[in-house]
């Protein structure tokens, strides 16, 4: 199982940790998207936390995250289900660097904006929660949103190592999550446990298991629940995108047919293409004429 995710409960059931290893998912996101190496860290962290997240979730539940920031950047948006996900930056030709060397994730999203998360849970309405960003660092802006959108005391941690050719070198990290009758010796032991905590992309690069990555967090007071893989996974088709046009209506396919004879339309997760001729238009035009009637 190359990306995957592993669940445990810690400290007697008080605490919950989910911990990720995604090299290969974020290497993925990187060649399709040709990302710049602090695009890529960036969207790496963001596909990494949307992944995690999904799995917290009933099966076949969706959520859609944006994370706005007014960096250069731009918004990055992923969906995920079921441990599956997808992603796209507005401008993936971004490289900045601190003068140590490592990148600058912080100022390329930017350190104003904010965070909305959007769950299909299979109820008549999504649900819609937001959270501003307290540093573009991407981990410590959804800490923040846990504790603020979820009332859930957690700690975020997410690491993306990329080389200046744009290869991922390793990506993973984890949620850890507070349960009722947490005592306060165990949060004081997690808090000093995380202010030492290797990063977690040199635990993925060194070669750490996610379960490994968890036992390093509780210093191996933990049971292992869950195992689950994890997938850039783009569910697009040319049937979804024709949905899409018909929803245009039929004045604006005619002037699309009138004025272009076709329709191209690439998806902006996976960079597919999906080209529509004359033919297939009138044939959609014709289609919402007969509903009118």
């Amino acid at each position: 199982m190359k990306n995957y995710l592993q669940k445990a409960y810690a400290f007697e059931g008080t605490v919950r940790i989910y911990a990720a290893i995604t090299t290969e998912m974020v290497q993925e996101a990187q060649k399709i998207h040709q990302l710049w190496p602090t695009s890529c860290a960036a969207l790496g962290r963001c596909l990494t936390i949307a992944s995690i997240m999904s799995c917290t979730y009933k099966s076949g539940e969706h959520l859609t995250i944006k994370v706005c920031g007014d960096g250069p950047i731009g918004q990055i948006t992923m969906e995920a289900t079921d441990g599956k996900v997808r992603g796209f930056v507005h401008n993936p030709g971004v490289y900045l660097s601190y003068n140590n060397g490592k990148l600058n994730v912080g100022d390329a999203v930017g350190r104003n904006g904010y965070i909305e998360v959007i769950k299909d849970l299979h109820m008549r309405t999504p649900f819609s929660s937001t959270s501003e960003l307290v540093s573009g660092e991407i981990a410590e802006d959804f800490t923040y949103y846990f504790a603020k959108s979820e009332q859930i005391p957690s700690a975020v941690g997410l690491g993306v190592l990329v080389d200046p050719d744009g290869k991922v070198l390793s990506a993973g990290g984890f949620l850890i999550q507070i349960m009722p009758g947490c005592k306060e010796e165990t949060l004081k032991q997690l808090e000093e446990k995380l202010k030492v905590l290797k990063s977690c992309s040199e635990m993925v690069q060194e070669g750490y298991s996610a379960e490994e990555m968890i036992h390093e967090i509780t210093d191996g007071n933990y049971e292992l629940l869950e195992t689950k893989e994890l997938s850039y996974f783009c569910p697009c088709s040319k049937e979804r995108f024709r949905k899409g046009l018909l929803s245009l209506g039929k004045t604006e396919l005619t002037s699309i047919l009138t004025e272009d004879k076709k329709a191209s339309i690439t998806c902006n997760f996976c960079g597919k293409q999906y080209e529509f001729n004359s033919n297939e238009l009138e044939e959609m035009i014709h289609e919402l004429i007969l509903k009118e009637a």
